[in-house]
């Protein structure tokens, strides 16, 4: 839809995209309720930041009824979609859509799309920087006195959603999104350039099976055309798998050197290289990269392949990812005390992603792990404890099962375990156990929402109480 004038809105969560949809679509003359299960006064910062913006309020549940005045139903990113009134609104065959759609609807220039269930912030965020660079560049070559100079825009999953400022955008800007799998469940378009960097699992609570989380991640291709670009991450099976599904121009990336026929940027004898047919340009050595981890070499060389396929100048772009110091709640150091240098992973929600940032270290490990589960496993993640780490500390709802799990395993370590009730305590055990040249790692491998009200919060806890330790 484009006009939404008089549309009956109904806006399922008052979180960061159903607040910034709420406001959109009641600027473009679409009658809002926005419903939320909190009260009035668990939600005193979302009803401030809505006053004045002509929209009905439905809190303290979700109530069928409100269906009853509904056209169109929109889902903020977190709402699970076994709710009753979700549920009942398919049943009716009443439209449902998200914040990422409606942008997709209205946007008027490029668009680039990351996904995955590893590494998409990381890599839109550098991207975010390649283009700003590129951008930049573009502008010393333009007239200065030009009004029509391009801007790039970042955020989605990540940062604001972009809804807030699609009115403001034109048509030779450039839209990075970071997209997730709850968003694209609803999404029937798909961005210029769509990049999923790997498929793990991960979100089994919401989607239940991994056959359901990778179709969700493949939408992200299937409403590309032929004019489009794919990109997909060759050393991740179940992204590599997907590669029949790409419409548009393929491209990858890898560790390794690249199959004859593939075009992307690989990394080969401690060299990071891009392809292009025949072409191979040298763009930087591993050992200029800033951030810890295989991983991470993973998640530079993927933005490196979209950048590329967005027309990017490779200077601009080796001198982003030379000066990227990382993103936020992801294996940031937050100090060094006693010798004991301590990181907060706090974004590793799934175990495949604390098994990510055990291997991104050599020196010994006190790992902090726990918070809620998501029906995922945790046998890898046990069996590598097992063999690396030397000290484990649980904390939250999952610390039995994690618990259960590194017991049936095999090994000599972790040398202690001790079981926390919550975050706080778990730093005062680790603390407790460290010695100068270990490094303690706030990797919890689930999610946050037991004792906070998502993982940047339970990251900002974990610095400030470390920042406390004497």
């Amino acid at each position: 839809m484009r006009n939404w004038k008089d549309t009956r809105v109904l806006v399922l969560g008052a979180a960061r995209q159903g607040l910034a949809l709420a406001r959109w679509m009641s600027k473009h003359g679409a009658k809002v309720t926005l419903s939320d299960h909190r009260t009035e006064a668990e939600l005193s910062a979302s009803l401030a930041a809505l006053n004045g913006i002509p929209l009905q309020w439905a809190l303290g549940g979700h109530p069928i009824e409100l269906l009853d005045n509904a056209d169109v139903l929109c889902l903020s990113g977190g709402v699970p979609l076994t709710l009753p009134i979700i549920q009942e609104a398919i049943k009716r065959g009443m439209p449902i859509t998200n914040d990422t759609q409606v942008f997709m609807e209205v946007v008027p220039c490029k668009t680039i799309g990351i996904t995955g269930s590893a590494g998409k912030t990381t890599t839109t965020t550098l991207v975010g920087k390649m283009a700003k660079l590129n951008k930049d560049e573009g502008r010393r070559m333009k007239d200065e006195t030009s009004s029509l100079l391009s801007s790039a825009f970042v955020g989605g999953n990540i940062g604001d959603p972009l809804i807030n400022y699609v009115d403001e955008m034109k048509p030779d800007d450039l839209a990075i999104l970071e997209i997730s799998s709850f968003q694209l469940e609803q999404m029937t378009l798909s961005t210029n350039i769509a990049a999923i960097l790997n498929i793990t699992p991960n979100h089994l609570d919401r989607h239940g099976t991994m056959d359901a989380y990778t179709s969700a991640k493949a939408r992200l291709l299937e409403f590309q055309t032929s004019a489009d670009k794919t990109i997909l991450g060759c050393d991740d099976h179940g992204v590599w798998n997907l590669r029949d599904k790409a419409k548009g121009k393929l491209s990858t990336f890898s560790l390794h050197e690249l199959a004859n026929g593939l075009n992307g940027a690989y990394l080969h004898n401690g060299q990071l290289i891009i392809r292009d047919g025949n072409t191979e340009t040298p763009l930087l050595s591993r050992e200029k990269i800033l951030l810890r981890g295989d991983h991470n070499v993973s998640n530079v060389l993927a933005a490196f392949t979209i950048g590329h396929a967005a027309g990017f100048k490779t200077e601009s772009m080796i001198q982003a990812a030379q000066d990227f110091h990382g993103v936020a709640h992801r294996l940031e150091l937050v100090r060094d005390l006693h010798g004991v240098r301590w990181y907060n992973d706090s974004i590793a929600t799934a175990p495949e992603r604390a098994m990510a940032a055990i291997r991104a270290y050599e020196e010994p490990i006190v790992l902090m792990l726990g918070g809620r589960d998501k029906d995922l496993p945790w046998n890898d993640l046990a069996d590598l404890i097992r063999q690396r780490v030397d000290h484990l500390v649980l904390f939250g709802e999952s610390a039995e099962k994690i618990q259960k799990a590194v017991s049936a395993s095999s090994g000599e370590r972790p040398y202690s375990l001790k079981v926390c009730a919550a975050l706080r305590e778990a730093i005062q055990q680790a603390a407790q156990v460290a010695k100068s040249g270990d490094v303690v790692l706030l990797s919890p491998g689930g999610t946050s929402f037991d004792e906070f009200i998502d993982f940047a919060e339970r990251g900002e806890k974990f610095r400030q109480w470390v920042l406390e330790l004497s």
